[in-house]
C-alpha cells in the first residue's frame, strides 16, 4: 500500500513546487524549482546514456551473431565510439569534432530529409490510386511545387520570374513555408502544448501514473 503511495506523493509534490516556483515569487520556491528541473535534465541525460549503451549491446550482438547487415552495425559501433572518445578528450568545441558534426552529420541528416520528401511526394502520388479527393490533390500538388521550388530546374532554370523574383522558388514557396506551413505547425505546437498539460494535470492529480510501470 505505502510502495503505491508513495511515488504518487513524490509525484504531486513535486509538480507542484515546481509550479509554485514559476508563480510565486519567493527565494526559497526559486531555488527548489532550479534544483527539481535540474535534477531533471540530469536524470533524463542518464537515460538518454543508458539508451545509447542499449543500442550499442544491440549491434554488437548482431555482429557476435553474424547477422544479415551486420557491416552497418561495425560502421556504427566504430563511428559512435570514435566520436564519443574525440569529445570525450577533446571537448565539443575542437575542430575535428566540428567537423564530424559539419562534414559527417550534417549533409548525412540533410540527405535523409531530401529522401523523406521524395518518399512522401511518391507516396501521395500511390495515394491517388487508392483516395482520390480534394485533400490529396492538394497534397501533392503542395508536394510537387516545394519541390520544384527547392532549386532551378535543369536546363531551365527559373521560369516564371516577377519583378526579378522566381514565383516559384521566391513568392510561392515563401507563401507556402511561411504562411500555410507555419500555420499548420502552430496548431500541432498548439494541440501538442494542451496535450501535455492535460497530461500533467492528470499527473498531478494522480489519475495517471505513468511512473508505476503500468
Amino acid at each position: 500500500m505505502i510502495r503505491g503511495i508513495l511515488p504518487v506523493v513524490f509525484a504531486i509534490a513535486a509538480g507542484i513546487l515546481v509550479l509554485a516556483g514559476y508563480f510565486i515569487p519567493l527565494p526559497f520556491l526559486t531555488d527548489l524549482r532550479t534544483y527539481l528541473v535540474d535534477t531533471a535534465v540530469i536524470l533524463a541525460a542518464f537515460a538518454l546514456f543508458v539508451g545509447i549503451f542499449n543500442l550499442l549491446i544491440v549491434h554488437w550482438n548482431k555482429i557476435h551473431l553474424k547477422q544479415k547487415g551486420m557491416a552497418y552495425s561495425v560502421v556504427l559501433i566504430i563511428s559512435m565510439v570514435t566520436t564519443f572518445l574525440l569529445g570525450l578528450v577533446l571537448g565539443p568545441q575542437n575542430v575535428w569534432v566540428s567537423n564530424i558534426f559539419n562534414y559527417v552529420q550534417l549533409p548525412v541528416e540533410a540527405s535523409l530529409m531530401a529522401l523523406l520528401a521524395v518518399t512522401l511526394t511518391y507516396a501521395s502520388i500511390r495515394l491517388l490510386r487508392r483516395r482520390l479527393n480534394l485533400l490529396s490533390i492538394v497534397f501533392i500538388v503542395t508536394g510537387l511545387l516545394m519541390l520544384l521550388s527547392t532549386a532551378p530546374l535543369p536546363f531551365l532554370g527559373n521560369l516564371f520570374v516577377i519583378n526579378g523574383v522566381p514565383l516559384l522558388s521566391g513568392y510561392l514557396r515563401l507563401f507556402i513555408a511561411q504562411v500555410l506551413a507555419a500555420g499548420g505547425a502552430r496548431g500541432i505546437l498548439l494541440g501538442v502544448a494542451l496535450g501535455t498539460l492535460t497530461t500533467g494535470l492528470r499527473i498531478l492529480f494522480g489519475a495517471d501514473r505513468p511512473y508505476g510501470g503500468k
